[in-house]
């Protein structure tokens, strides 16, 4: 097992890409949830019912190919120790869910971190193909194609009426959850997204934090997502949410341009303050550091700051987070010092891009 390629580095080379509407869109995932035919699932599975599982993953796909989604790298959850599960959950390579797994259960992730396949998750397989920008459409197309070479080898639990059959009745259907990863930070100034949010789930979206469900959107970073698996083609459920995402692109936009124009120098204050907090503290909490990089951001797609690159807030909202700074440090550190290496680390990359 090669895992140090997958922890080392905080942003996936993916990610280093430019995307469609990148100013506000960070990232697309599509997620794809499958079972096999004729075994339990791992919901109500023992340890030894799931071994089959790991033994075919293991022997068909462990250092195969895919386009370009190459040497594909399987790990073991019972492999790992709770800083390297905690450093590829920050990278959303895995899930919380998958993390707090031991026996019977790991990740195939490509080379390019592109594509990661959780087995013996909630379902056998979920498979995540992530694309920087606005990629739905792209996305989903890769998705298929990757979905159908896994099936050459393995049958799936389908139901003709139904779809794909998984552990969560929720997923039942298309089996996909689809999901835009976004910067929003002038609508939450303006408050406008809370208005927007009970709207959105009308049509079926939901918003949730940058780690998904149940988490906390932090640094202004919200996941749109489909919440309709059943009774809707993927293609529908694709253009539902392609529809909103253009036009929530299109409301913080004109928020930005509105708090540019109305604000004074009160943006320009907040976000220069955010600069200097992050150039110059010595301890910094992660929420503090998230709002601060969120400003930092904003200040670069306005114009305000032109010196930094806009990769600064994918980089360092990761490199800060607990699992990683813990990574580095090769010990466990307590809150206190956690906060004074977030610190550090920011001081460092800030001196280095401006060097």
């Amino acid at each position: 097992m090669s895992l140090q390629p997958f922890i080392n580095e905080a942003i996936s080379p993916w990610m280093k890409e430019e995307g469609p509407d990148n100013d506000i869109v960070l990232s697309t995932r599509i997620r794809l949830a499958r079972n096999f035919d004729q075994f339990t699932f791992p919901i109500i599975a023992s340890a030894d019912e799931l071994t089959p599982i790991v033994n075919l993953i293991q022997k068909y796909y462990h250092h195969q190919t895919f386009e370009e989604y190459q040497d594909l790298e399987y790990i073991s959850m019972a492999e790992l120790q709770p800083i390297q599960k905690r450093v590829l959950v920050e990278k959303h390579l895995i899930s919380p869910n998958l993390a707090e797994k031991s026996k019977n259960s790991g990740v195939l992730i490509s080379k390019n971190e592109q594509v990661s396949v959780m087995i013996n998750e909630e379902d056998h397989i979920r498979m995540q193909l992530y694309f920087p920008g606005l990629q739905l459409e792209n996305a989903l197309k890769n998705a298929f194609a990757f979905d159908d070479w896994l099936e050459e080898k393995i049958d799936y639990a389908y139901d003709e009426q139904r779809g794909y059959l998984t552990s969560c009745p929720t997923n039942v259907g298309t089996g996909m959850r689809a999901s835009v990863m976004m910067h929003l930070p002038a609508l939450t100034l303006t408050r406008k997204l809370n208005k927007m949010i009970p709207a959105i789930n009308q049509i079926g979206l939901v918003v949730r934090g940058i780690y998904g469900e149940g988490s906390e959107a932090v640094g202004n970073i919200f996941q749109i997502s489909n919440q309709v698996t059943l009774g809707r083609s993927e293609t529908d459920i694709i253009e539902n949410l392609q529809s909103v995402v253009k036009k929530l692109i299109e409301q913080e936009q004109f928020a930005r341009q509105l708090l540019v124009e109305q604000s004074d120098l009160r943006l320009e204050n907040q976000i220069f303050r955010s600069y200097g907090t992050l150039k110059y503290s010595r301890i910094i909490e992660s929420k503090e550091a998230a709002t601060c990089l969120s400003n930092l951001r904003l200040g670069i797609d306005v114009g305000y700051i032109n010196h930094l690159s806009k990769s600064i807030l994918n980089e360092l909202m990761i490199l800060t987070q607990p699992g990683f700074l813990q990574h580095y440090a090769q010990e466990t550190l307590s809150a206190k010092e956690r906060d004074i290496r977030r610190a550090s680390i920011i001081r460092e990359r800030l001196n280095l891009e401006n060097g």
